[in-house]
C-alpha cells in the first residue's frame, strides 16, 4: 500500500502534464479521431532515467478530453502499476496505448525521457513525396536547428518505415531503423505519422514542433517545384534524369605497357572516392576513430596548446562556435578569450568538441583538429587504417593500368593520408594522386564536384567516376557531370529501389 502511494504521489504532475499535452497536441491535429499518444518518464534526480516510472495514455481514447487519472502509470520494464477506471458507456474499456511496445523500445534503445507519437497530416505526407523513399530529408532551414545535434547547415534525415495493419507489429521496423541512423530523434511510418523522442517532455514536443514545420515546408517546396535536400532549394530533378550511370565507353585492357594485369576491371581515366561505407567500413569510423578523438582531445589540446597548429585548430573552432551560438545551436558553448588561462579554454572546447563529434557534424574545424588528433594515435601505433578486402587491390591495378585515383572525404586530408598510410596492407597512399575534403566544397553540393574536376586535369567531367555509399553525393557528382555508382557495402543505411545509379558490392566491379 505504501509503494502505491509513493508512485501514485511521484506520478500526479506528470500525468497532469501528460494529459495538459495531449490537449494541446488536439488542437495542433497530432492527435485527432483518438489517433497518436504521448508518454513521459517520471522526473527523480535520484533515480537513473532508465528505471524511473512512466505515464503513459491510454489508446482509443479522445485526447482532448483526458485527465490525469485517465493515465497509465508503469514500472520501467512496462508493467503496469496503476491503470485507468473504465468511463463507463459510451466510452470503451481503457487499454494502455496500442504504441506501448515502440515507446518502451525507444526507452531502451535511447535512454529518453519522452516519447510523442503524432498523425499530423504533414509526418504523413511528408511519406508520399517519394513513395520509395527510406528517407526524409531536408537541409538549410531555420527550424533545423530545434532538433538536437543539428545546425543550420546541417542536413536533416529522418528514416522512414513501411506501415502495418496494427501498431505494436512496427516494434522491430522501429528498432531497426534506430540502430541504422543513431543521429536521428525521430522515425517516420509511412502513410502513418511519426514517433519523436527527447530527453525530456519539453524537448520532445520542441522538436516535434520543429519536425512538423520542417515536414510543412518540404511539402510546399516540392509544390514550388523546388528541392528540400538542395543546400540552395534549386529546382527538383526531374524523375526520368536519375537514369542509371553507365561506364565509359573505354574497352577493357589485359595489361598496360609494363605487362601488369588489370585483371578486367572498367579504366577510368580518374576514379573518385568517398571513405566511410566505401573503402572502409563505417563501423571503423564510428566505433574507433570517433571515440579516440573524444577520449583523448582534452589530452591534446593541453600538451599541445601553445603550438601554431593547435591554436590554428581552436581559432577554426572559436570561429564555428561563434556562428553556432549566433544560429542558435542549444549544445555551443563560448569559448573564452585566451586570458582566460588554458584551463577555461581547453573545457569550453571539449565540450564543444565532445558535442560535434555525437552529432558526426561535417565540419572543417572539427575534422581538423580530429585528423591532428589521429595522427598521434597512428604515430604510437594505437590506430590502423581499416579497408576492405578489394580495397588494396583495386587500387593497385587502377595504378598499373596508368588511371588515376583521388579521394574526397569529410574528414580532413591529413586524416585521409594517416588512414591510407597505416594500413596492413601497407602503405597505400602510393596508388593515389591526391586528397579533398570539405575545403573544396560541400559534399552534397554540385559545384564542389566541379572544383575538382577543374583540380584533377581530366578534358570533361565524364572522365571522373564517383563511388559513394551517400544517395545525395551521387546525386550531386552527376550534376556536376562526373559519372556516379553506389557502394553497397555492410552496415551502409538502405537505399531507395528507385534511385537509378548503377550499384556495386566491390570496387573490382568498376
Amino acid at each position: 500500500m505504501a509503494t502505491t502511494v509513493r508512485f501514485e504521489v511521484a506520478a500526479r504532475k506528470p500525468r497532469k502534464a501528460a494529459a495538459a499535452l495531449c490537449k494541446h497536441f488536439y488542437s495542433q491535429g497530432w492527435v485527432s479521431g483518438t489517433g497518436g499518444s504521448i508518454t513521459l518518464k517520471v522526473h527523480n534526480p535520484l533515480v537513473p532515467l532508465s528505471e524511473r516510472l512512466i505515464v503513459m495514455a491510454p489508446s482509443g481514447v479522445q485526447k482532448e478530453r483526458m485527465l490525469p487519472t485517465d493515465m497509465y502509470v508503469l514500472a520501467a520494464n512496462g508493467s503496469v502499476l496503476k491503470a485507468c477506471a473504465p468511463k463507463g458507456a459510451p466510452h470503451k474499456p481503457p487499454k494502455c496505448s496500442e504504441c506501448g511496445p515502440l515507446f518502451l523500445k525507444v526507452y531502451q534503445m535511447r535512454n529518453a525521457g519522452a516519447v510523442i507519437h503524432s498523425h499530423g497530416i504533414e509526418a504523413c505526407l511528408a511519406t508520399m513525396i517519394n513513395p520509395s523513399a527510406t528517407e526524409f530529408q531536408i537541409t538549410h532551414m531555420e527550424m533545423i536547428k530545434g532538433i538536437i545535434g543539428h545546425g543550420y547547415y546541417d542536413e536533416l534525415v529522418v528514416p522512414i518505415i513501411e506501415n502495418s495493419a496494427r501498431e505494436y507489429d512496427l516494434t522491430d521496423s522501429l528498432a531497426a531503423a534506430m540502430e541504422a541512423y543513431p543521429k536521428a530523434t525521430a522515425v517516420l511510418v509511412r502513410n502513418h505519422g511519426i514517433y519523436i523522442w527527447g530527453d525530456s517532455w519539453i524537448s520532445a514536443k520542441t522538436q516535434a514542433e520543429c519536425y512538423h514545420y520542417l515536414f510543412e515546408a518540404a511539402l510546399r517546396l516540392h509544390q514550388l517545384g523546388l528541392d528540400p535536400a538542395d543546400p540552395k532549394h534549386g529546382p527538383l530533378l526531374p524523375h526520368n534524369s536519375f537514369e542509371p550511370s553507365r561506364p565509359l565507353d573505354v574497352p577493357n585492357v589485359s595489361s598496360n605497357k609494363n605487362g601488369a594485369k588489370s585483371n578486367g576491371l572498367f579504366s577510368p581515366r580518374v576514379i573518385l572516392l568517398d571513405i566511410e561505407g566505401t573503402t572502409t567500413p563505417i563501423s571503423f569510423v564510428t566505433d574507433v576513430l570517433f571515440p579516440y578523438a573524444r577520449e583523448h582531445a582534452v589530452s591534446f589540446l593541453r600538451s599541445t596548446y601553445d603550438t601554431n597548429e593547435t591554436q590554428c585548430d581552436i581559432q577554426l573552432l572559436r570561429k564555428q562556435v561563434a556562428e553556432d551560438l549566433e544560429q542558435g545551436l542549444a549544445e555551443a558553448v563560448f569559448i573564452p578569450p585566451d586570458n582566460a588561462g588554458m584551463e577555461a579554454v581547453v573545457s569550453a572546447l571539449e565540450k564543444n568538441v565532445q558535442a560535434m563529434i555525437k552529432a558526426d557534424r561535417k565540419i572543417t574545424s572539427l575534422k581538423q583538429l580530429q585528423g591532428h588528433i589521429w595522427r598521434v594515435g597512428y604515430e604510437q601505433g594505437e590506430l590502423h587504417g581499416e579497408f576492405f578486402d578489394d580495397v588494396p587491390e583495386a587500387l593497385a591495378a587502377w595504378h598499373a593500368s596508368g588511371n588515376k585515383t583521388y579521394i574526397y572525404s569529410s574528414g580532413s586530408r591529413e586524416a585521409q593520408r594517416l588512414i591510407f598510410g597505416n594500413t596492413k596492407y601497407g602503405d597505400l597512399r602510393q596508388y593515389l594522386s591526391g586528397f579533398f575534403d570539405t575545403t573544396i566544397g560541400n559534399k552534397r553540393e554540385a559545384r564542389s564536384y566541379s572544383e575538382i574536376y577543374l583540380t584533377v586535369g581530366v578534358d570533361s567531367p565524364s572522365h571522373i567516376t564517383f563511388a559513394t555509399d551517400v544517395l545525395a553525393e551521387a546525386v550531386a557528382a552527376k550534376q556536376a557531370g562526373l559519372q556516379a555508382v553506389l557502394v553497397l557495402r555492410p552496415g551502409n543505411a538502405p537505399l531507395p529501389p528507385d534511385h537509378g545509379f548503377r550499384t556495386i558490392s566491390s570496387l573490382l566491379e568498376l
